[in-house]
């Protein structure tokens, strides 16, 4: 039926194709439209017909394939699709369509809309659009209707405000990254108490497909989540491998440990480049603080684990496991004894160089990967100076570790890394061959390196120049590793190359 409440002027509407159907919106409810974009990153836990999100101009937009709205099964996005930028309300979503139309100056005549039921639940299309003597039919979706589908992401839209302005005012904060399946998520450093290897789990009667069973973690049972599990991603049966590890997070007096396909990179951050992000699943809505997205990086899902660890089932699984499995008292009182005698712990990340070091984590501003196609090599550089590389406005000087202690080159460097450390105002990253671990240590468990080790003539091993080292590990696990002094390394590179010095 004709729209009697309709205004009497005209309206303009933007129409896109979707398949063979012609579909329009109001104008005003336009932002922008994109082509698609060259990198969307699949969010957890999303339905169906969300493709994913990406970054524009400092907002998260997440991309919503209409044909899956109307029809499950309907084709997923190509790289040849566009996408408007829905804005209505403060909420930014991204709509998928096939090709734009063209802007419609709509008579009120020309216009009917769709009546529902009291209390029946309104569909995305709110009436019809009657054009060429009725021979040209646009279907007008319904904006209010678009954002409000039932676990469609809603993302208040943020205005994008100089980065460096940000940066004078905000608190520089860090976290590390891992990646469980395509996903790349993070959890911030405080959360962290250990990144450990995967050991042989325990079983547990609460096993579950979420729970794959306890370690003993200094006397106590942890439960260990598997976090594909958690995330819905479909674990089936999980075969430890060498790139696997069980981070151990801890808040107040509650611990557990959750399994993840790999750790990859310490990220830097300021608060306000945490940019909001949709929220999805009504159980585990609150488990996903933002997103980081960084150019050498990609995008990064910054996880609250205040809200992961308050959930029920986390909780319950924890209480379980500690009303289940008493405390190995011995060992905690061995604990004990030995947190009074010492002063206080440190953090170290453990990394490869031909052996394996340690440094700490006070010393390293970042960890990120090595791409050799990112840097500019300027002439006359020495052969251990692989170049230079900007990183968010801020040059970086890549030292090859291997090449200063005359070490034969890597032969894979897929999985290198940067340590990225700062001295006197300027960035240095050092490569290694590969990040293993983050892990807190006693300080009774520190001590002066041996006389042996210390060999000035020694070639092409840096523990020569390293005078300290710490023990990590129990048992046949047990290792003894040299402690990495970045400070020391840069004074000496500073007095054998004045250029480098500050």
């Amino acid at each position: 039926m004709p729209d009697a409440t309709a205004d009497s002027c005209t309206v303009l509407f933007g129409s896109f194709v979707l398949g063979d159907n012609e579909y329009a919106l109001p104008a005003s409810c336009f932002r922008e439209v994109v082509n698609y974009p060259d990198k969307v990153t699949a969010l957890p836990l999303s339905p169906k017909f969300l493709e994913g999100v990406f970054t524009l101009r400092g907002s998260v937009i997440p991309v919503v394939n209409l044909g899956r709205v109307f029809d499950a099964g309907a084709r997923g996005a190509l790289p040849t699709d566009k996408i408007a930028i829905l804005d209505y309300q403060g909420v930014l979503v991204g709509m998928l369509f096939d090709a734009t139309g063209e802007i419609l100056r709509v008579r009120p005549e020309q216009r009917s809309k769709l009546g529902y039921a009291e209390g029946a639940q309104r569909g995305v299309v709110a009436g019809t659009i009657l054009l060429d003597q009725g021979a040209r039919l646009v279907q007008v979706l319904d904006p209010e209707a678009l954002i409000h589908i039932e676990n469609v992401p809603q993302v208040l839209a943020v205005q994008c405000v100089d980065k460096q302005t940000r940066r004078r005012h905000g608190e520089r904060r860090q976290c590390v990254s891992f990646r469980v399946g395509t996903a790349s998520l993070a959890f911030e450093m405080g959360a962290i108490q250990e990144i450990i290897r995967v050991p042989e789990l325990q079983t547990s009667v609460l096993n579950s497909a979420l729970c794959l069973g306890r370690i003993n973690f200094r006397g106590a049972p942890v439960a260990v989540v598997d976090f594909a599990t958690l995330l819905n991603a479909g674990s089936g049966e999980r075969v430890a491998g060498p790139e696997q590890r069980i981070i151990v997070a801890r808040i107040d007096d509650a611990t557990i440990g959750f399994l993840v396909d790999s750790v990859d990179n310490i990220v830097n951050f300021y608060g306000e480049e945490v940019m909001p992000i949709p929220m999805l699943s009504k159980a585990r809505a609150g488990m996903f603080g933002g997103c980081l997205s960084k150019p050498e990086l990609g995008d990064i899902f910054l996880l609250d684990h205040q809200q992961i660890f308050s959930s029920a089932e986390i909780k319950e699984m924890r209480n379980g496991h500690a009303a289940l499995y008493p405390k190995d008292a011995e060992l905690i009182a061995s604990n004990e004894r030995r947190e009074a005698r010492r002063s206080q712990r440190q953090v170290y990340i453990s990394f490869t160089l031909e052996h394996s070091y340690a440094v700490g984590i006070t010393q390293v501003r970042e960890i990120i990967d090595f791409s050799a196609g990112d840097l500019t090599r300027p002439p006359g550089l020495p052969g251990f100076m692989r170049g230079m590389l900007n990183l968010r406005q801020q040059m970086v000087t890549v030292i090859d570790l291997r090449g200063l202690y005359g070490m034969a080159p890597l032969a894979d460097s897929s999985q290198a890394k940067m340590l990225v450390v700062e001295r006197d105002g300027e960035c240095y990253g050092l490569m290694v061959d590969v990040v293993e671990n983050i892990m807190t240590i006693e300080d009774s468990k520190r001590y002066g390196a041996p006389k042996m080790m210390r060999n000035a003539s020694a070639q092409g091993d840096p523990r020569s120049e390293m005078d300290e080292v710490i023990d990590i590990g129990e048992g046949d696990a047990r290792r003894t590793l040299s402690v990495f002094q970045c400070d020391r390394l840069l004074e000496r590179l500073s007095q054998e190359m004045p250029a480098l010095a500050a």
